[in-house]
């Protein structure tokens, strides 16, 4: 989470040299080459080597890819664009916690506990408390924007589950490999017929400041190679329900980082937030089953 909590500050740098879309196809080409890379040179390791993908397991895979990085990207983008305050924005995305559960139990019957209830709530009470108090823009704006951002987390939770779904056979790092590679194939088409951005003029602004590529190489190691391969590795161990909990921590992360490199103020509120943020993942992680 960590590291998905430093992309958006990436992010921000590298959109003043290039278009989003441009960026992702730019990101996930390299994070594609890189665990390439990787899944050759660890052949043999259980959880980084680069397994061929069985005939009858590829329709799992092009559907994760749809999922996410592909529909969750585009939805979570016209999320933002909907909402009148980002800070609504992300408060109404970080819900995924909530629905995982709900999704996990009807379609895998993964059992959930007491505490993984009440650790969501906690933790989900803690998130809105760091995102939102002190805010000063609560407009909902666009009342689209709340059905955009419900199906955007579908989009998440279904990514999830399809993780659970995929053989155990398959490594962390093969899984997110081709999952990636299918989303990236489809984000060429659509940047090739809506968004090339002129080589010269990206090249100009490059020569001018390096922060843009040191972030896309950001966003290619850590936030799509590190944490997708991370995050795989803990739903297949752990579960949707309990996985998804973590997805709280981003906000808690972006906001010490912020503090840290931008010394941005974190004011009381925000301090209670993260506490009781951490506090709920604790219970949620402990397993007693309902009776």
């Amino acid at each position: 989470m960590l590291c998905w909590a430093g992309a958006g500050i990436a992010v921000k740098e590298a959109l003043v040299v290039f278009t989003p879309l441009t960026l992702i196809v730019l990101r996930f080409s390299l994070a594609i080459i890189l665990m390439l890379f990787v899944g050759l040179l660890f052949r043999h390791s259980e959880v980084l080597g680069l397994q061929r993908v069985e005939k009858q397991d590829i329709p799992l895979f092009i559907l994760g890819g749809l999922f996410q990085p592909f529909l969750y990207f585009i939805f979570e983008t016209y999320t933002y664009q909907s909402f009148a305050s980002p800070t609504i924005a992300e408060a109404m995305l970080s819900t995924q916690p909530v629905m995982a559960p709900i999704f996990a139990f009807i379609i895998l019957r993964e059992k959930v506990t007491c505490n993984n209830i009440v650790g969501i709530m906690i933790s989900t009470v803690g998130m809105l408390l760091l995102l939102l108090v002190g805010a000063n823009d609560f407009a909902l704006g666009n009342p689209w924007g709340v059905l955009l951002a419900v199906v955007t987390v579908s989009m998440s939770v279904g990514y999830t589950i399809v993780l659970r779904r995929i053989p155990k056979r398959y490594t962390s790092l093969s899984i997110v490999f081709y999952v990636q590679l299918v989303a990236l194939v489809l984000f060429y088409i659509v940047w090739g017929i809506f968004d090339r951005q002129p080589l010269q003029h990206t090249i100009e602004l490059l020569s001018a400041d390096i922060t843009p590529m040191i972030a896309v190489g950001y966003l290619a190691v850590f936030a799509s190679v590190m944490a997708f391969i991370l995050f795989c590795y803990t739903v297949r161990q752990i579960g949707v329900t309990r996985a998804n909990v973590f997805n709280n921590v981003r906000p808690v992360f972006t906001a010490l980082l912020m503090w840290v490199i931008f010394d941005e103020q974190l004011p009381l509120w925000k301090w209670v937030g993260i506490i009781v943020i951490v506090i709920g993942l604790f219970i949620s992680q402990k397993q007693r089953k309902i009776e």
